[in-house]
C-alpha cells in the first residue's frame, strides 16, 4: 500500500468524513488516528507537492539527506510519542550539537562549562560550579530567567558575544537590551553537556521524515491531494460531516489547518498530534 497522490477530479468525486487542510505532522497524525481508530475516510490537501509539510526531506544528487525547509530534529521525553511513530519508521541515533564561532574559537551552544572556560580563559569543572557565572538554577518564570541570565556575573559578556553571531539584530546591543525571546532560546548549563537538547529520546527517522509520513498515511481510507487550495474543495458536497461534528478553520504555525473534529476523537490522539507538530520536530534557533 502506498501514499500516492490523487487528482482533484478524483478527490471531488469522492465523499469524505474529514477534510484536513495541511499535510504536515499534525495533519498526518490526525488523519492516521481518525482512520485507524474510528474507521473514517479522510482527505488531506496541501498547497505544496510533498507530504510532511516543513519536515519534507529528500536525497540530493550525492545521496545526502536534505531538509528543504530547515533542519527538523526529533527529540522527546514521551515514550508514547516515540512508540507511536515507531510504527512508521526505524530510527537512527542522533544527538544534535552546535558550535558558535566566537573570537576565533568554536564554542558549544547552549552555553556550558566549555563555553565559559573558553570565553574567560578559565579551567572550571563541575565540582567548582559554585564559581560559575551560570550557577543559578533555571527559573520557572521566563522573566526571572531572563533577568538571571542578563545580570549574572559574566552574562553581559557571554550572552552578547554568542548571540550577536546567531542573531544579527542583536549586534552591538548590551545584554540588558536583548529581548527575553532571544536570550531564552539559549539555555545555560553548569556542566560540560554539549548536546543542544536534553530530552530522553533523540533520534532521526532512518529513511527520513517524508518516508515516515508516507507510511503513516498509507491507508485505503486516506487520500492525499497535493498542490490544492482549500477553496478548490470547499463547495458543499465535497465533504460530509458526521453526527455533531463541526468544521473549524484554525490558524496554525505555518498555514491554515482546517479540520472537522469529532467529539469522540480521543484526547490521546490530539496529544500525540500536537506534540509531534509543535514540540518534538524542532529545529535549533529558528
Amino acid at each position: 500500500m502506498t501514499a500516492e497522490p490523487i487528482s482533484l477530479a478524483c478527490a471531488t468525486a469522492r465523499a469524505y468524513d474529514f477534510l484536513i487542510v495541511g499535510g504536515g505532522s499534525a495533519g498526518c497524525v490526525l488523519a492516521e488516528r481518525l482512520t485507524s481508530q474510528l474507521g473514517l475516510r479522510v482527505l488531506i490537501i496541501d498547497r505544496r507537492p510533498p507530504i510532511g509539510g516543513n519536515a519534507y526531506d529528500h536525497l540530493d544528487e550525492h545521496g545526502v539527506m536534505v531538509h528543504r525547509y530547515g533542519p527538523h530534529i526529533f527529540h522527546t521525553n514521551s515514550l508514547e510519542i516515540l512508540d507511536y511513530l515507531s510504527q512508521f519508521t526505524q530510527w537512527r541515533p542522533y544527538e544534535h550539537r552546535v558550535l558558535a564561532q566566537v573570537d576565533g574559537q568554536l564554542l558549544p551552544i547552549p552555553i556550558n562549562l566549555t563555553t565559559i572556560n573558553g570565553l574567560f580563559g578559565l579551567q572550571l569543572d563541575a565540582a567548582g560550579d559554585a564559581a560559575l557565572p551560570c550557577r543559578a538554577r533555571v527559573a520557572r518564570d521566563r522573566d526571572q530567567e531572563f533577568a538571571r541570565r542578563r545580570d549574572q556575573p559574566g552574562g553581559r559578556r557571554a550572552l552578547p558575544q554568542v548571540l550577536r553571531r546567531l542573531h544579527p539584530q542583536a549586534m552591538g546591543r548590551d545584554a540588558s537590551l536583548l529581548d527575553r525571546s532571544v536570550t531564552s532560546r539559549v539555555p545555560t548549563r553548569t556542566d560540560d553537556d554539549d548536546r543542544y537538547f536534553q530530552d530522553r529520546y533523540q533520534c532521526m527517522p532512518l529513511h527520513g521524515y517524508t518516508r515516515m509520513f508516507e507510511r503513516m498515511i498509507a491507508h485505503e481510507h486516506i487520500d492525499f491531494l497535493p498542490q490544492a487550495d482549500f477553496a478548490q474543495v470547499r463547495p458543499p458536497g465535497r465533504c460530509r460531516s458526521r453526527g455533531s461534528a463541526r468544521a473549524h478553520g484554525v490558524r496554525g504555525r505555518h498555514r491554515w489547518l482546517g479540520i472537522t473534529l469529532l467529539a469522540k476523537c480521543s484526547a490521546a490522539a490530539e496529544t500525540v498530534a500536537l506534540a509531534a507538530a509543535d514540540r518534538d520536530f524542532a529545529g535549533p534557533l529558528p
